[in-house]
């Protein structure tokens, strides 16, 4: 795994999070970063900024090259990850820098300042990508610089649409090392817009009304795997305590929750769009039951005391930003083996041709099907009793 990051006179130790985890053949940044680091770097010889707003940066390498270079930046990272947040930490204290001059907003927040410059990775998903720029027009000035890009292949005209008719005319840059730069022409003042999130719509075969934020999976429907899932939730007793892993807007935890009004549910994920979801979804459909529901913005379980929780329930993602990749599950069913008490249950949906049922028989030392259909598995483990 390559950690030394160097680009033109910086030179960084930076790794992906959990630090400790093996990631063949995958680092903390790439070409994107580094084009927008490069042109950065540029533009601040010119500007002199003082305050720089930095959007979706993945493992921290924008922001800790940035304060590596330029010290007297004041820097607001901005992100609906956890696990970004904590990856840029673990790069500034690995790297010795000075973290006071870094602030971390989520993605519900509001920038405090108006920014100088801003620098943004485009996200994949264009809802969630509206959502920021929709944010960006309240927040700059017409003298703001703007330095965004992303991969060639994700750059299209469908994309250049909705930059232009937000912010106005945008077009790209060359392709260098198969990345662009859009360049924006600030058409002041900014248009405004309906903001269309959070969005409200009804999951008919639960009889409940979801509330989705922008970067939540599965925005306006549910998805395959969840509705499998649904069809087989446990059966729970009075007083237990169900989690919700990776929760998104809620609707395995508002299940469990209309099924058993004497359970207590925690709502997990690391998105904060997707934790204020499943809260205002349970506000929506339940509030007379929300005092027994804790929501909380979490790397995996790691806050969650052990031996607390008598089911933990899990639609665990394949990926990790635009990574295809197991470890995410992995250090989920890891932390849900610690968290269970003794003879609790860990349920999931999967596909199929995932290899989870190899790892939870090594992990629990037991797995069984629950259910199976053409794409999707349930599976679920139990952990043994002590003698």
């Amino acid at each position: 795994m390559n950690t030394h990051f160097t680009l033109a006179e910086q030179a960084l130790q930076l790794k992906r999070w959990p630090a400790d985890s093996d990631f063949p053949n995958l680092q903390a940044w790439d070409a994107v970063d580094e084009l927008l680091l490069t042109t950065a770097f540029e533009n601040i010889q010119t500007t002199k900024p003082h305050h720089v707003l930095v959007i979706n940066d993945h493992f921290g390498a924008i922001s800790c090259a940035l304060l590596e270079a330029h010290p007297e930046l004041m820097i607001w990272h901005r992100s609906d990850s956890r696990v970004s947040q904590l990856a840029c930490q673990h790069n500034l204290a690995l790297n010795q820098l000075d973290s006071s001059q870094l602030n971390f907003i989520n993605s519900l927040d509001p920038c405090p300042i108006q920014p100088d410059m801003v620098i943004m990775r485009i996200p994949r998903d264009h809802g969630y990508l509206q959502y920021q720029l929709q944010q960006l027009t309240d927040e700059i000035s017409a003298q703001t610089a703007l330095l965004i890009a992303a991969k060639a292949k994700d750059i299209h005209k469908n994309l250049l649409q909705l930059f232009s008719n937000t912010l106005g005319p945008t077009s790209a840059s060359l392709t260098i090392k198969k990345c662009r730069l859009l360049q924006c022409q600030l058409q002041w003042p900014l248009p405004k817009t309906d903001k269309l999130w959070p969005k409200k719509w009804p999951a008919l075969a639960q009889n409940v009304q979801l509330i989705n934020h922008a970067n939540v999976f599965s925005g306006d429907q549910l998805d395959i795997g969840a509705r499998f899932l649904l069809a087989h939730l446990p059966t729970t007793q009075a007083g237990q305590t169900l989690v919700d892993l990776g929760c998104g807007n809620g609707v395995l935890g508002l299940s469990a929750l209309l099924a058993n009004p004497e359970l207590h549910v925690i709502f997990c994920d690391e998105s904060y769009m997707a934790v204020e979801s499943a809260r205002l979804t349970v506000m929506e459909n339940a509030p007379h039951l929300a005092a027994q529901c804790t929501f909380l913005i979490d790397d995996g379980l790691s806050q969650q005391a052990k031996a607390s929780a008598d089911w933990v329930l899990c639609n665990p993602p394949f990926h990790q930003q635009q990574t295809i990749t197991t470890h995410v599950a992995k250090q989920m069913f890891v932390d849900a083996k610690r968290v269970l008490k003794p003879g609790g249950h860990l349920r999931i949906v999967a596909n199929r041709h995932l290899p989870y049922g190899q790892q939870l028989q090594r992990i629990f030392a037991g797995c069984r099907c629950i259910a199976s259909q053409a794409k999707f598995i349930i599976l679920e483990s139990q952990l043994r009793s002590k003698a």
